[in-house]
């Protein structure tokens, strides 16, 4: 793969993935990296990325996504949760992270710290739905860049958003974290015999989706 088109004609949403073909330490830490340096809404990282290694779990949280084998057949099941919530405790614990890094007056931080009450808790107290919305979108934040990461070490990936988010939070124990899964990604590598390689790239032309005001 020569540049980043190439990259992203190679990706997929692989259907079959080779169970014995295993991602490497070295790969799997940089794509770690990759995700940890995703951006995030006011830099608050309202995220944990749970990486599913036990077969166990991987064939129940299975039954709960369809059956789909990729779950239990890729290298490595990432599943991206979102918090719970922000609240401020959360935010204090960002602040105090910001702290250490000595680029902002203490002055800065208190104002920062201000800011961030009203944009997402305050701001918002009569609508209790708002922060599940926001929340949910950092994740898909995360998922668009680890997809395009992942691609780039030639790593195969597929998003899989057809699964039981209740029974997940359950066998994950997820709900005593305070947290919530969003969104299901399997990594490894392509089956020889996935005929979905071999499909040609379908997405609508450049004329049809931008427009220039």
């Amino acid at each position: 793969m020569k540049n980043l088109l190439d990259i992203l004609n190679w990706r997929y949403a692989v259907k079959k993935f080779d169970p014995n073909k295993k991602i490497s330490e070295a790969k799997l830490n940089t794509l770690k990296e990759a995700l940890r340096l995703t951006p995030s809404s006011l830099g608050l990282q309202p995220w944990k990325f749970l990486l599913v290694e036990n077969p166990a779990i991987r064939a129940q949280l299975q039954e709960h996504s369809w059956n789909q084998s990729q779950i239990t057949e890729a290298s490595h099941l990432i599943v991206l949760c979102r918090l719970e919530k922000i609240d401020e405790p959360y935010i204090d614990t960002w602040i105090d992270y910001k702290r250490t890094l000595g680029d902002r007056t203490e002055e800065a931080l208190q104002g920062y710290k201000q800011m961030i009450l009203n944009l997402v808790i305050n701001k918002h107290s009569d609508n209790p739905d708002f922060q599940t919305h926001y929340l949910e979108k950092q994740i898909y934040l995360a998922l668009g860049n680890l997809l395009t990461s992942a691609a780039v070490l030639e790593l195969d990936t597929c998003p899989i958003g057809g699964f039981d988010p209740q029974k997940y939070d359950e066998i994950l124990g997820l709900k005593e974290k305070g947290l919530r899964s969003c969104v299901v990604c399997p990594i490894g590598y392509r089956h020889a015999e996935d005929r979905y390689q071999n499909y040609p790239k379908a997405r609508f032309p450049q004329e049809q989706i931008f427009e220039t005001i």
